[in-house]
């Protein structure tokens, strides 16, 4: 099965989190916005060296998107907004691209719980 990996699963899978261990031999998708949330992530917290590093192993999952993806996903945002749930511009994309392509997206994010096409991990 695919998964769209948000920024919140990639870095429970990285720090180990046994929740998520079951999705390691899932196929995984992901966006460069994410990869650099965690780059940045990985910079400050595990020096540049690693962060380098944990990049150059996770650019291969990351998938291209396209101008109807950033509208659509501005519109879902927004939306989201008016239901006083406060996602990311790169959370809503990633999800609006999941749903494009017919996959789960993996967060932990409290905003998505319970929503439709999440797989919600804790």
């Amino acid at each position: 099965m695919m998964y769209f990996f948000d920024t919140y699963a990639l870095l429970e899978i990285f720090y180990g989190n046994e929740r998520y261990r079951k999705y390691l031999d899932e196929d995984v998708i992901t966006t460069k916005l994410n990869l650099m949330e965690i780059y940045y992530h990985m910079l400050r917290e595990e020096g540049e060296d690693f962060a380098n590093q944990y990049y150059d192993e996770t650019v291969e999952y990351a998938i291209d998107f396209d101008d109807r993806d950033i509208k659509e996903s501005m519109r879902f945002r927004l939306n989201m907004k008016k239901e006083k749930k406060n996602l990311s511009y790169v959370d809503a994309l990633g999800y609006v691209i999941a749903e494009k392509l017919g996959i789960k997206f993996l967060t932990g994010d409290n905003a998505f719980e319970g929503m439709d096409n999440v797989e919600y991990v804790k």
